[in-house]
Parts: structure tokens; sequence; C-alpha cells
């Protein structure tokens, strides 16, 4: 489950009970702040919170201010607040946040109620399908609203951003729900699983392929967002949608060498922003000589990496995930 997922299914779950929530949203962010833009966390009426702002004690005095809002009912309840925070993470400055590491952020406090479920389950809904529509965030609502025209971006981790702001509190936040990062994991078995896991909670979109349909792994597999069985692993460049190549993230993870070197020569020659295959140096070595062989480029096969993640000497699956979490994001970031 990513973690944009959790939390507004969190938010969910509390507005279905009847209970408040305060929405945290950084909706801009320059220099050396903690959070960046489009870091959001729930601050529930039991004190119960979720997610993320950047930490650090800034977080702690906007999640106690979102709770002095929650435990004030003011007239029964029904009259809900939304606020701009200015934050400069300096002493002495005119708006601190009592961090010293520069910078500044914008903090969006949003409070919901009942009024604004339906809204916050077609946004819930959106992050688990994971692209179409916009979030949009006003003084006055939160909704989602149609994607298509042109506007101004600031990039953040899950996507591009919008923010204007016309007056103290009269502002326009708008977070694409696009999916920026495609993962294809291409083999299901243990160290794709505990790939799954961990990279459903950084913000990619997961699909699994394999061709065993009874394989207990797959069943398991709770954190990718589709598992699909491909009837041959010829038939893989027909389900990597060519629309989204450039940010693309490709492992390769088969059963074992055959299976492997059918799924590279199917998707050879495409440029994905990320092509890394499972598997030994020496295995590497042979697959990379035939394929000289028969012609391939080293061109193309400097596109792919291998052996797959970064050397920390890892061993079980999950060790083995962290490895090539920390390949992907490098290249994400880069």
């Amino acid at each position: 489950m990513s973690r944009e997922f959790e939390i507004w299914t969190f938010i969910v779950d509390r507005l279905r009970r009847g209970e408040r929530v305060v929405l945290l949203v950084v909706a801009e962010s320059r220099g050396s702040s903690p959070g960046r833009a489009g870091y959001k966390m729930a601050v529930a009426e039991n004190g119960e919170l979720i997610g993320s702002i950047g930490g650090g004690v800034m977080e702690v005095n906007l999640v106690e201010q979102a709770r002095s809002w929650l435990a004030d009912k003011g007239s029964g309840g029904t009259v809900t607040k939304t606020l701009l925070i200015d934050q400069e993470h300096r002493r002495n400055a005119q708006h601190p946040s009592g961090m010293i590491c520069s910078g500044t952020q914008i903090v969006i406090l949003k409070e919901l109620s009942g009024s604004d479920l339906e809204s916050v389950e077609a946004i819930a809904g959106r992050q688990r399908k994971g692209n179409g529509p916009r979030l949009v965030i006003s003084e006055s609502s939160i909704r989602l609203t149609a994607a298509g025209g042109e506007w101004e971006t600031i990039s953040h981790d899950e996507g591009p951003i919008s923010f204007e702001r016309d007056g103290e509190d009269t502002f326009s936040y708008i977070e694409s729900l696009d999916v920026t990062h495609p993962l294809h994991i291409i083999g299901g078995g243990h160290c794709a699983l505990a790939l799954s896991r961990l990279m459903s909670t950084l913000g990619f979109h997961i699909s699994i392929y394999d061709d065993r349909p009874s394989l207990n792994t797959l069943a398991k597999n709770d954190s990718a967002d589709a598992v699909r069985i491909v009837e041959s692993y010829e038939d893989i460049a027909s389900h990597i949608p060519c629309d989204d190549e450039d940010a693309a993230y490709i492992v390769v993870m088969t059963l074992g060498y055959k299976t492997d070197a059918i799924v590279i020569r199917k998707l050879l020659g495409r440029r994905f922003k990320y092509f890394g295959v499972l598997g030994s140096m020496a295995k590497m070595a042979t697959l990379f000589r035939e394929l000289r062989d028969e012609g391939v480029s080293q061109e193309q096969l400097d596109a792919i990496r291998t052996p797959i993640g970064v050397p920390i000497n890892s061993h079980s699956p999950e060790e083995i995930a962290v490895s090539i979490a920390a390949e992907i994001i490098s290249v994400k970031n880069s």
C-alpha cells in the first residue's frame, strides 16, 4: 500500500466514523527544507496521526496546532478551518519553524469533516487506481478535477504540483494524480514480493508479470497494483506500455537464465528510465556474450544494469530488495 493511499484511507475511515481530521500538506518548499512539496500527514480527533511533512520540531508544533483545532468544537463542530503556515528554518526569522537547516516552506492546514467524505473517498480511489484527475485544495474546498489544460508546475516526489497564493489564506493547490513512477517487475518470486512491499511505500505504481498462475508468492503479493499472468514471456513487450516507456522502471527476475534471456531479447532497444536484471556476474557475462554473438550492440547492453542493485553484500530477498530500491531511487532522483 502506497504512502499516499494509506493517508487518504486513514482520512476516509475517520470521516466515516463521524470524526473530524486535519490534513497537513506542504504546498511549497525552497532551499534546505525537510518537507518537500506534496508531503502530507493527517491528524485525527483522538490524536492519532499518519504521514509526515518533514519531521522535527516544526512538524511537532503543527501537529499540536491541528490537535488544538480538533479539541475545540467551536459552534457545534460544524465550522471547518483552513490555514496557510509560512515557515522559515532559521533563528530569528519572521516566521521561525524552530529548525535551523535554512530554507522555507508553506504548509496547508485543512480541517475535514463529514461534508468532505465523498470527495475524499474519490481521492482515495484515484490514488489506488493511480492516474487521471487532479487533487485540488483551496481555502473553501477539497476535490478532484478533470485532467487537461496548461498550468505552472513545480516538481515533487509523486508528480507535478501547482501552488498559487492570492492572499494571506486564499490559495489554490493542484496536484496531478498521474502515475509518474511505473515499476514493472517481471518474475513474481520471493525477491519480487520483497521488492513490491518496499517500493509500494515509495510512490511507485507496481505491475508484476509471471507465467506461473499457481505461484504462492503471487497470491501473497498485496502490495502490487496489478498482477498479470502471461502465457509466455515471448509476449512480454506487449504488456509494457509504450506511452510511459521513458518513465518506466523495469526489473527482470524470472525463474532462471532461459526466461531472463527471453525477456531481455524482447525488451532490448526500448529506452526505459531503468532496466535492471537480477543475476550473478557469471550468469550475466554468459548471457551478454550470447547476445553479442547474435549482433546486439554494446550500446544496447550498456543500457542494462546488472548485477542489479547497489553492492551491499545482500543475500536474503529483503536485503536484495533494499539494494535494488536504492539503485532505482538513485536513478529517479538523478
